[in-house]
């Protein structure tokens, strides 16, 4: 996959989406800034950090995706390779349902995603050396880059979303003791039942994750 590196971006995300729409681009690529100044997360917050941590956005043909991966949880499988990466230089990294990288109790990045056309776009950001949005940081002193290549070579082949999700209802545990944001409120994860597709149940109502 070709990976294009910049030293400053607004946002990897919105310039990989212009780039694609104005055809300068094409999928499958990857571009990292090494600090961006006005980066897009969950819920149209931004993700903004400076240099030492991680932010890169990626185009994937849809085709090329396992056939078995619902787009739905996109960032669940995206997120699991990323927690797996860190985990080889962190002690308990996990992943909290249905979007945010953690070390214990501390959010350290996240992933978004969405579908454009025949592409999938997934950025992600995770907060390596300085703790940036109220977030904590790893304190790794890795080079981005080279994480972020370690990252594509573990997603070289797109294992099966069967293979990832019977390893990540194992942790799914830890998201219990949490709240996410379900339709603009704040709902306790502590009842809720995870589905083979990596959507949930809560108070009786199924709930998927689009981002």
């Amino acid at each position: 996959m070709e990976l294009l590196c910049f030293n400053k971006l607004a946002s990897t995300q919105t310039y990989l989406i212009n780039e694609l729409k104005e055809k300068n681009l094409t999928a499958p690529i990857v571009v990292m800034a090494k600090y961006q100044t006005n980066g897009i997360g969950s819920r149209n917050n931004s993700w903004e950090g400076g240099k030492g941590n991680l932010f890169f956005s990626m185009a994937i043909l849809i085709d090329d995706l396992p056939d078995d991966l619902p787009l739905s949880s996109a960032s669940i499988y995206f997120s699991f390779f990323m927690k797996e990466v860190l985990s080889e230089y962190c002690d308990d990294i996990w992943l909290k349902w249905p979007n945010d990288l953690y070390q214990n109790q501390s959010k350290i990045g996240g992933t978004i995603t969405k579908k454009m056309d025949n592409i999938l776009l997934c950025g992600m950001g995770v907060n390596l050396q300085k703790k940036s949005n109220s977030f904590e940081a790893l304190n790794l002193n890795v080079e981005p880059i080279f994480l972020l290549k370690k990252y594509l070579l573990a997603l070289e082949e797109y294992p099966s979303w069967k293979q990832v999700f019977s390893q990540y209802r194992i942790e799914f545990g830890r998201t219990k003791e949490f709240f996410a944001h379900i339709d603009g409120e704040y709902k306790s994860l502590k009842k809720a039942i995870l589905l083979e597709d990596g959507s949930l149940i809560i108070e009786n109502k199924r709930v998927y994750n689009i981002r």
